[in-house]
């Protein structure tokens, strides 16, 4: 990320709402004349560790092609808990989404937190995003398997939180503003089997859901290379 910051323009420190955690680090094109598209990046770490200071890899072959990043900052637990974060982020999505169409991108707790912002009723946030696509990348997408996992020492949910902010138990049809919307799961050769699982079923849902899904599952890579690899402007993903 130091690396991204000194190589390209950026806005580091953007509230996008009144809590201390909730701002984001805009990396720019050079030419910012004509309209661009804005991938909004949402870290993981197992919803508790990492931040958007780490999560600034990605923009330099994006940036290089024309593409703003956006990376999203959240209270990570313990400060924060899931209800907490699912609303942060899609509090930063309503931000962004009245200057710009948006791609949504996230990397396993942020695949949960993106795949919940796919599901929210926007009319509490008075916009309607124009969310041109979603890329989910090792997805958490039911949260009930981690309840007696040592993840949640720190989370500390319930059963109830777990249900609520599940996106397999939250999947809605497309709203009309996001029919046009392509979601991309993808999961490595190497996940585990629980992710493996996770993400062909989300996908499933989706897919059932009316959502336009293509699911992509990446050879010769692990749960934390699926998403590092980004930073190589060769990398499929990259690419797609």
């Amino acid at each position: 990320t130091q690396r991204a910051r000194a190589g390209t323009e950026t806005s580091l420190h953007i509230p996008y709402g009144g809590g201390e955690g909730e701002k984001l680090d805009i990396y720019l094109p050079r030419d910012t004349s004509g309209t661009f598209p804005l991938l909004v990046y949402i870290h993981g770490g197992y919803w508790q560790c990492l931040s958007k200071e780490e999560s600034g890899f990605a923009a330099p072959p994006l940036v290089s092609q024309g593409v703003m990043v956006a990376a999203v900052g959240y209270d990570t637990a313990p400060k924060g808990h899931m209800d907490i974060m699912v609303l942060q982020v899609r509090r930063s999505l309503a931000f962004l989404v009245e200057h710009y169409s948006v791609y949504l991108c996230g990397h396993s707790a942020g695949a949960q937190l993106a795949a919940m912002v796919l599901s929210t009723d926007w009319t509490e946030y008075g916009v309607a995003p124009d969310i041109k696509g979603a890329v989910l990348v090792s997805g958490v997408y039911d949260l009930e398997p981690i309840l007696h996992t040592y993840v949640n020492d720190a989370l500390k949910m319930s059963r109830e939180v777990a249900q609520r902010n599940s996106p397999m138990l939250c999947v809605t049809p497309p709203a009309p503003m996001a029919a046009a919307c392509e979601v991309l799961v993808a999961v490595a050769q190497h996940d585990s089997p629980e992710f493996r699982r996770q993400s062909q079923e989300y996908g499933q849902a989706l897919r059932t859901a009316g959502w336009s899904v293509s699911l992509m599952d990446l050879a010769g890579v692990d749960h934390f290379d699926i998403i590092e690899k980004l930073s190589e402007e060769s990398y499929v993903l990259t690419q797609v």
